[in-house]
């Protein structure tokens, strides 16, 4: 499975690196970077292996068996 990121996603990644560096979550920028370069990669590997639960029936309407 291939995981690609919208442009909105990679520049809202890039965003959280300067959140979590100001907001004082990371005392140093490179570690607010490790961070965020960690979470994208674990997110390419990982998102085909997390827990699928069946969606509420209100998704019914979008097709049968839906998971999330």
């Amino acid at each position: 499975m291939t995981v690609l990121f919208l442009p909105e996603v990679e520049e809202y990644l890039y965003e959280l690196i300067e959140i979590l560096y100001h907001k004082e979550y990371f005392g140093f920028k490179e570690s607010a970077i490790i961070y965020v370069t960690d979470l994208k990669n674990d997110i390419k590997t990982n998102l085909a292996n997390k827990v699928k639960r069946p969606a509420p029936r209100f998704f019914n309407k979008y097709g049968k068996k839906m998971l999330y």
